[in-house]
């Protein structure tokens, strides 16, 4: 993945310039993970790891019927769980995650999911990006979730030269007001879904092409 580099003042007349191009084209982004409270998103949210949403809102509406809180959650069967989210992949590891992720928020946080990232990285499969998904979507509060699609298009668009993503995070942090955090990297994450795919991106439909400085872009 080949991209020209840009000073940091170039870097943010660029995401300025992106971010009005995507707001124009995507007005009202939306997380796409199903969820009724902080709790239901956390578990989506974990589930989502190397899977897509939509799936995972297929699994959770009986997961959430069978285990409606952290409380239940946390004297689950292990292999009863296993045998709910199996479709997700990585089931196993995931299960462990929830199973003590509900023991957690509940013996530690009173049930209620916690509203700082330096408690909620303290959760079983809960980093960053989760949390970040966390803090914006339940709480409202700023934060950029990066995954792979915010990862590769920040790359693709020279806002970014890292791999790391907290390194994406803090480099995309300097590059625009803290309000615009959450608005802009939701619509990056879903210009990389629909537009900005790994493999055969659709850059003749692409709303931000002009500013795309990624050398192995497509004729639109």
């Amino acid at each position: 993945m080949t991209t020209k580099s840009l000073p940091a003042m170039g870097r943010r007349k660029c995401l300025k310039s992106i971010a009005k191009a995507l707001q124009r084209t995507m007005p009202t982004p939306k997380m796409e993970l199903d969820h009724r409270s902080p709790w239901e998103l956390l578990v989506a949210t974990i589930l989502s790891a190397q899977c897509t949403d939509q799936r995972v809102n297929q699994v959770t509406p009986p997961l959430f019927v069978r285990y409606p809180g952290p409380g239940e959650l946390a004297f689950a069967k292990l292999s009863e769980l296993e045998q709910l989210i199996r479709s997700t992949g990585f089931y196993k590891n995931k299960a462990k995650h929830l199973l003590a992720c509900g023991k957690a928020v509940t013996e530690q946080f009173n049930t209620k999911v916690p509203q700082t990232m330096e408690e909620l990285v303290t959760l079983p499969g809960v980093g960053r990006k989760t949390a970040n998904v966390i803090l914006s979507n339940a709480f409202g509060q700023p934060g950029i979730a990066v995954d792979t699609h915010v990862k590769r298009v920040a790359k693709r668009l020279a806002l970014t030269k890292s791999d790391n993503p907290e390194r994406v995070e803090h480099d995309l942090q300097q590059l625009m007001p803290k309000s615009q955090w959450t608005p802009v990297s939701q619509r990056l994450l879903l210009h990389g879904r629909y537009v900005c795919l790994a493999r055969k991106p659709r850059c003749g439909t692409c709303p931000i092409y002009q500013q795309c400085s990624w050398k192995e872009k497509g004729p639109q």
